[in-house]
């Protein structure tokens, strides 16, 4: 899906409703987080308004931007402006894979990631990179699609479209990645379309039509479309969890710690 986020840099914006409102609402959230980062990370940031956020609330953390769209990180450039820029007050672009970070182990305080990690046919080797590139203390928060995404779209015979883990199995994975006592909530987002076209053109300008949608003929879009009721409800499902201290070696050896 590279190419396609790539290519979807200028249009992003427009049709990147969900993500705004999704954002917002993981940003209400660090409302209840005491936390003071000395280093954050929007971890698919596309064109940047999730480290805009975070540097707005943690003005004085260094904050990196990081995507693996090269067109996305020179949209955050584009959109940061003239005074930040000559202050060295920018994001730092980091054009990388979630999964292989070209980060430091435990160089972020908090790690944030709005609508990214459900493309990944397995999310649980990102969740680990990311717990090895927190610090002790340090906070994941993210969102992500669920299974229920589109249902109205599956109910009308739509049968290519992808699959999303449900929060139970995403919770177990940030277990399994080493995070602590991780906590996860979900909600209903619903859209109301007037024409069947809107929707495909929206996923097109985010850059993930296929990827969502599937392959299907023209004959069969149409005939899902015949009995599709224009709804369109997305699944939210939101995450947080903490770095805790290592309980084990790297040899699988139980860690003691001794205190005075």
């Amino acid at each position: 899906m590279r190419d396609d986020f790539s290519r979807a840099a200028a249009s992003y914006d427009e049709a990147a409703v969900l993500a705004r409102e999704v954002g917002e609402r993981m940003a209400a959230r660090l409302d209840y987080v005491k936390l003071t980062p000395r280093r954050i990370g929007d971890i698919g940031c596309a064109t940047g308004d999730g480290i805009r956020e975070l540097r707005r609330r943690y003005p004085e953390a260094l904050p990196l931007a990081v995507d693996f769209a090269p067109p996305m990180l020179m949209a955050v450039r584009a959109r940061v402006p003239l005074m930040q820029r000559l202050r060295g007050k920018a994001p730092r672009l980091v054009n990388a894979d979630v999964r292989a970070l070209p980060l430091a182990a435990g160089s972020l305080d908090l790690a944030w990631s709005n609508l990214v990690l459900h493309w990944l046919d397995d999310p649980l080797p990102a969740f680990r990179e990311l717990h090895r590139a927190l610090a002790v203390g340090g906070l994941l928060t993210f969102s992500l699609l669920g299974p229920d995404t589109l249902k109205e779209l599956r109910a009308a015979g739509a049968t290519a479209l992808r699959r999303f883990p449900d929060m139970h199995d995403i919770g177990d994975m940030l277990v399994a990645a080493g995070f602590a006592e991780p906590v996860m909530d979900m909600e209903m987002i619903a859209f109301e379309y007037r024409r069947p076209r809107q929707l495909l053109a929206d996923q097109r300008h985010l850059g993930v039509r296929d990827g969502l949608l599937g392959h299907m003929g023209w004959r069969d879009w149409r005939r899902v479309f015949a009995g599709w009721n224009r709804s369109a409800t997305f699944e939210i499902v939101y995450g947080h969890a903490w770095k805790a201290e290592a309980k084990k070696a790297p040899d699988g050896r139980d860690i003691v710690r001794f205190t005075r």
